[in-house]
């Protein structure tokens, strides 16, 4: 006979499918629960099975050799309706399943007992279940192992479903984030165009450069399975991507990184230098529209990173002694310092060249 449906069965149903669990491949996970279960009720079969609307679907199973099967020969369906254990030592001698054909025969299932799959708001989902083909009981021993492993089976379900929900809210906070940078490096952009001061305008292109930076770092850690660390040469060239596209048509931006891993303050200061020494290469060592390559290169010597920025522009023929001043220089200070980084920076006739060691 097919059972009832369960109480609360929108509800109950609405909690299952949040779990988007049915009609997933196969898992080691689960496999192992189901394996260890037949093993130690020393029992054929074991199953850990989804009681949807028409169907009971199963995660996991030994020993059954079937993926679903309908509700009309399904035992669990009746075990869900009862206690959180349910023993059947002779289902032909319970009158629920004494007409179910899947008992019946020589070969007919003869011995159930299950431990449900409960949700935190209390409602089951399904069970854990051993299954027989002789009459017979288990012993307290093995009824406690299957209801400890049923809920380790939940333990797994609801692991899942809070990193699902933290993946979609994390997407959604990357969303919000994403859009914020956005809108203030187009805020950024439109007031530069208005101002005429010419301090005033590095100070905001230099704001405009640390934007573009945080949101390069912002969308490798994204990437990142949630470390607080991203890959120098990703990062890197997203660093150098962006500020191609604001260069000048006549100048190359190219770089080239060891496999290295950064810590997010690490990557964050060293995006700033960089993005620093491009811009002033750009401003100061090609006038006019002279042609030349800016190069970044990052390697890992002798247990130390170091960074270097180097252009082919006119580099100490331009009268001065160093490049940058004013704020660019503080700037480049405050981040070598916030890496505990050794900075010196150079005017040659090759052109100018910065050297990070940290």
């Amino acid at each position: 006979m097919r059972a009832d449906p369960p109480p609360k069965q929108a509800q109950r149903l609405r909690t299952l499918y949040d779990y988007d669990i049915l009609d997933t491949p196969r898992e080691a996970d689960f496999d192992e629960i189901v394996a260890l279960a037949a093993q130690i009720c020393d029992a054929p079969i074991s199953v850990i099975n989804l009681i949807d609307k028409d169907r009971q679907w199963f995660k996991a199973e030994v020993g059954l050799g079937a993926r679903e099967t309908p509700l009309e020969t399904s035992l669990c369906s009746h075990a869900i309706l009862d206690a959180p254990f349910v023993e059947i030592p002779d289902t032909l001698n319970d009158p629920r399943m004494a007409d179910n054909p899947l008992c019946a025969g020589e070969d007919g299932l003869r011995f159930y007992a299950g431990a449900l799959l409960v949700a935190p708001n209390g409602l089951p989902l399904g069970t854990l279940c051993i299954l027989d083909k002789e009459p017979r009981r288990l012993s307290a021993e093995q009824r406690n192992a299957v209801a400890v492993l049923s809920r380790q089976v939940m333990k797994q379900l609801d692991l899942r479903l809070a990193l699902r929900r933290q993946s979609v809210l994390m997407s959604e906070a990357d969303h919000r984030v994403k859009n914020s940078l956005q809108t203030l490096s187009a805020m950024i952009r439109m007031h530069a165009r208005g101002l005429t001061d010419d301090s005033s305008r590095d100070a905001l292109d230099a704001i405009q450069r640390r934007v573009q930076a945080v949101a390069s770092l912002h969308g490798q850690l994204q990437h990142n399975t949630g470390r607080d660390e991203v890959e120098a040469g990703a990062f890197l060239g997203q660093v150098v991507d962006l500020l191609q596209e604001t260069a000048p048509a006549h100048i190359e931006i190219g770089c080239r990184s060891d496999a290295i891993a950064l810590k997010a303050g690490a990557a964050s200061a060293m995006g700033l230098i960089v993005s620093e020494f491009v811009a002033n290469a750009i401003k100061h060592g090609f006038p006019g529209e002279a042609a030349g390559e800016i190069a970044i290169d990052l390697s890992l010597v002798d247990g130390c990173y170091r960074l270097i920025c180097q252009d082919n522009g006119i580099g100490s023929a331009s009268g001065g002694l160093s490049r940058p001043g004013g704020l660019g220089q503080t700037l480049l200070s405050a981040a070598a310092a916030q890496l505990d980084g050794t900075l010196d920076t150079a005017l040659t006739p090759e052109g100018s060249r910065l050297t990070l060691t940290f």
